[in-house]
């Protein structure tokens, strides 16, 4: 009834429905005509194309027995709908494009020493199979918000104490304490990690555990020392230049000091022990559903090419390595 129909500045533009049942009508010159193409019934495109008349308040159609025509309100109202239905269908189209290739821009968070080192290669690599993506990566040890800092995705070494992130594990990021030959022939070799305290070591400011190196044997044994030491840095690879100066003994991921340790410029110490707790590489990013296909990709392709053992340990040998490689 007219008394219950809302004030007309209160109507919204019509339902996308109802409008592509009106129009569909209109092309197939007939309600039944129009439902098969719809995949509906009949009666359910007929109170489609009432309810639109009667929010727009006029009369779109004239209907008879045999014939269905435009009204003058119809044949402007078709017009404009025609070109919204299109306009509509090119927007889901161009959306679903995008939701099945990588596109758009990556915006990354990486940490510094590992993303100079090792990802710069595999992104070349990476962005060739994507040509229709741009990157945007951020090279920093400090762990952003992925949400208030727009980061698509980061890489995180350690224990990952975030729950507002999945997280998908990519290899194990191995530390070893090293020290150069001229420090340990003036020093002396440490034998457990005891020894540590009566040596200068050279410390990473962003351990989880401050100045507590914690180690476990292959039994399973732990043992920790708080080390000493008058240098503290944020940078891997800065301590590692430090360490083979012969400064002191630095505590550190193989992939900073893979060739070091290979070439002899450091020797790996304490054999048999290692990390008490394992760390890994991290891929993370804000949520599963809908993943966007550029983050996807980005994951999926450091999945394949980051496995156990990590391209970096690969040319070790044993020797190298003085902790055991876990089973």
């Amino acid at each position: 009834m007219e008394k219950d129909r809302p004030p007309k500045e209160t109507i919204g533009p019509a339902g996308l429905g109802e409008m592509s049942a009106f129009a569909t009508v209109v092309d197939a010159k007939g309600f039944a005509a129009a439902a098969r193409r719809l995949g509906l019934s009949k009666a359910s495109v007929s109170r489609l194309v009432q309810r639109l008349e009667d929010r727009l308040g006029v009369r779109l159609l004239n209907r008879t027995t045999r014939r269905l025509s435009l009204t003058e309100a119809g044949r402007t109202f078709y017009d404009g709908a025609h070109r919204m239905l299109s306009e509509a269908a090119s927007a889901e189209a161009a959306v679903t494009q995008l939701a099945a290739r990588p596109s758009g821009t990556l915006r990354l968070s990486v940490p510094m020493s590992f993303g100079s080192r090792h990802l710069g290669p595999l992104l070349a690599e990476f962005l060739a199979l994507c040509p229709e993506l741009s990157l945007d990566m951020v090279l920093g040890d400090r762990v952003v918000d992925l949400v208030e800092e727009g980061f698509d995705a980061a890489l995180r070494i350690g224990t990952l104490g975030e729950s507002n992130v999945v997280a998908r594990r990519l290899c194990r990021v191995r530390r070893v304490v090293a020290g150069a030959p001229a420090y340990l022939a003036r020093r002396g070799t440490p034998a457990k990690p005891s020894d540590l305290a009566d040596h200068a070591c050279l410390h990473y400011s962003y351990y989880a555990d401050g100045r507590l190196w914690r180690f476990r044997d292959a039994a399973g044994e732990e043992d920790e020392v708080e080390i000493g030491g008058r240098v503290e840095m944020n940078n891997g690879d800065a301590l590692a230049a430090l360490a083979m100066a012969g400064h002191g003994l630095c505590h550190l991921p193989t992939f900073i000091i893979h060739e070091a340790l290979r070439d002899g410029r450091l020797l790996a110490l304490l054999p048999g022990w290692e990390d008490a707790v394992p760390s890994h590489l991290h891929a993370v990013y804000q949520e599963r559903r809908n993943l966007a296909p550029k983050v996807r990709a980005f994951v999926d392709f450091l999945a394949e090419r980051l496995t156990d053992p990590p391209p970096w340990e690969r040319a070790l040998g044993a020797q190298d390595i003085a902790a055991p490689r876990p089973v």
